[in-house]
C-alpha cells in the first residue's frame, strides 16, 4: 500500500471543513484592508531562494527541497512566500503600477525539510501578506494589526504581541560586530551552527534552538541599546500608530527572527492557548527594505507577515472555538425505482443551482438504508419521490428534525424550501453543542415545548 510522505497531512471530513472556514475568513478579512490576492509557483529558480532569504539561515543550509529539473535547472520548493511575491513584484514590473504601495497576501503550500513534529511538517500551509512600496511606520502598524484582527476573528482571545526593531543598515551593523565581541572569546562553548554563524550572520545565533537556554545568548546584547536616532524615531512611530489601532504589544528585544533579509520593525504574534506547549508562536515578520534591491528591482521599503494554518487550526481546536460550520445538509432526495432515480437526478440539479445543499441515492440502498444516510448527512428535510405523486405534480416533503411531512406541489418546491429553511435560520445560527430544556424533565428536545438552547436561545 502506498503511503502519504513523512510530514505530509490529508486534510479531509470535519477537519477540511475547519481549514475552509479560516481560510474564508482570512480572505474576508484581507478584502476589508484592500489587500489582493496572489498566487506563485510552487517552485522557483534556487538561486531566488539562495540569494534571498540568505546562504546563512537554516532554511537554505539545511531545510529546501532542491533537485535539477531535465532541462538541467536548479529549482527549489518554495520553503517561504515573500521571496516569489518579490521575485513577481520585480518580473511584472509592479513597482511601475501608480496605485502604491502593493498590497497582496498569499494563501499555499511551502515546503521544508525537517523533522516533522507538533505544529511543524514538511508540507505547510502558510497565508502571509506583504506591503511593497511604502516605508510608513502605519504600514508596520497596519500589518500587524491586520494578522491580530484575524486571530481575533476566528475566535481567540489571549493574543500578544513582541516586537522589536533591528534598525536600519547603520545600527544593524553595529549590532553585528557587538555580537561577533561578545561571542567570540566563548564561541567554542555553543553548537557547530554558531560557531559557523560567528561571522556569516551572528544574529542567527540568537536564534539557536539547540543552545537557546545558554547564558551566553541569554545575556547576549540587544538590538534596541545599537539603534541610532532615527531607527529610534522609526520604533517609536510604530508603537505610537499601534497604540492608535488599540494592538497590544511588548516590546521584546530577543525578537530577531530567522531569516536573513529582515531590518527595522519584526514582530512574533503569540496565543495563550492551554496545550499548546512553550512554543505557542502562531506567526511573524517584519520590514524587508533591502530584499527587493538584493534580487536586482529597484530599491522598494516592504513589510510582510505571515502564519502556518495548520498551526492555527490545532489553536482552535485546543480553544474549543464553535464555528459556523455547515454540517448539514438542505433535502436528501429518496426513490424506489428507476423512474423515480431519473427525477431525482433532475431534481437535484435544479435545486442545487437554485442554492441549496442537496444530495440523493447513489449506491441502491432501500429505502430504510436511505433514511439512515439522510440522518448520517443530517438531511434538514427528506423527500421520498413517489410516482403517483409526480404524476399529480406533487412531492411529500418531511421535517427531519420535528418529522412533520407534507404535500406541495413541485412548482412551489423551491419557495417552500426557501421559506422553511429561513424560517430556522435563528436554530441553525445557534452554536451551542447541547441543548437543554428548562422544564426539568427528561423530555426529547423534538417534542419538549420548553426547548432552550444553554446560550437562553428559544427553538420553536
Amino acid at each position: 500500500m502506498i503511503q502519504k510522505q513523512k510530514g505530509c497531512n490529508d486534510i479531509k471530513g470535519y477537519e477540511a471543513k475547519v481549514w475552509k472556514y479560516v481560510e474564508a475568513v482570512i480572505d474576508a478579512t484581507m478584502e476589508k484592508y484592500n489587500y489582493n490576492y496572489i498566487r506563485t509557483p510552487l517552485f522557483e529558480a534556487t538561486e531566488l531562494f539562495h540569494r534571498g532569504i540568505g546562504e546563512s539561515t537554516d532554511i537554505v543550509t539545511k531545510e529546501t527541497y532542491d533537485f535539477e529539473d531535465r532541462g538541467g535547472r536548479k529549482i527549489t520548493l518554495r520553503p517561504e512566500g515573500t521571496a516569489g511575491v518579490v521575485r513577481s513584484y520585480i518580473e511584472d514590473k509592479m513597482y511601475g503600477d501608480p496605485t502604491q504601495p502593493v498590497k497582496v497576501y498569499y494563501n499555499g503550500t511551502m515546503y521544508r525539510y525537517e523533522r516533522p513534529q507538533s505544529g511543524r511538517d514538511r508540507e505547510l500551509t502558510q497565508f502571509g501578506m506583504e506591503v511593497l512600496g511604502s516605508d510608513d511606520p502605519l504600514s508596520d502598524a497596519e500589518v500587524i494589526s491586520l494578522a491580530v484582527n484575524i486571530y481575533k476573528m476566528l475566535g481567540l482571545k489571549e493574543i500578544k504581541v513582541n516586537i522589536n526593531s533591528l534598525g536600519d543598515a547603520e545600527s544593524r551593523n553595529n549590532y553585528r560586530e557587538a555580537l561577533i565581541n561578545y561571542f567570540k572569546p566563548r564561541i567554542g562553548e555553543l553548537c557547530e551552527d554558531c560557531q559557523s554563524r560567528l561571522e556569516k550572520n551572528p544574529l542567527r545565533i540568537l536564534d539557536c534552538k539547540v543552545d537557546s537556554e545558554h547564558e551566553l545568548l541569554k545575556n547576549a546584547p540587544k538590538t534596541i541599546d545599537y539603534l541610532n536616532d532615527e531607527s529610534k524615531e522609526r520604533f517609536d512611530s510604530v508603537k505610537e500608530y499601534l497604540d492608535i489601532l488599540g494592538v497590544n504589544y511588548e516590546v521584546n528585544p530577543n525578537i530577531v527572527r530567522g531569516l536573513d533579509y529582515y531590518n527595522h520593525t519584526v514582530f512574533e504574534i503569540e496565543a495563550k492557548v492551554e496545550g499548546f506547549g512553550s512554543n505557542n508562536v502562531l506567526g511573524g515578520g517584519g520590514r524587508y527594505n533591502g530584499l527587493v534591491g538584493q534580487l536586482d528591482g529597484p530599491d522598494t521599503p516592504c513589510i510582510g507577515f505571515a502564519s502556518g494554518i495548520g498551526r492555527l487550526v490545532k489553536a482552535l481546536e485546543l480553544e474549543k472555538v464553535k464555528m459556523p460550520l455547515v454540517l448539514d445538509i438542505d433535502l436528501f432526495l429518496m426513490y424506489v425505482n428507476e423512474d423515480e432515480k431519473k427525477y431525482a437526478a433532475y431534481l437535484s440539479q435544479e435545486l442545487r443551482m437554485a442554492g441549496f445543499i442537496v444530495d440523493t441515492e447513489y449506491v441502491g440502498r432501500g429505502l430504510k438504508a436511505q433514511f439512515k444516510q439522510a440522518d448520517r448527512l443530517n438531511a434538514k428535510y427528506i423527500a421520498v419521490l413517489n410516482s403517483e405523486d409526480l404524476n399529480n405534480n406533487e412531492i411529500k416533503i418531511k421535517n427531519n428534525r420535528t418529522k412533520e411531512e407534507e404535500t406541495i406541489s413541485l412548482d412551489a418546491l423551491i419557495y417552500y424550501l426557501d421559506e422553511k429553511l429561513n424560517a430556522s435560520d435563528e436554530y441553525d445560527d445557534c452554536t451551542c453543542s447541547d441543548l437543554e430544556c428548562n422544564c426539568g424533565g427528561d423530555c426529547c428536545h423534538d417534542e419538549c415545548e420548553h426547548e432552550h438552547c444553554s446560550c437562553g436561545h428559544h427553538h420553536e
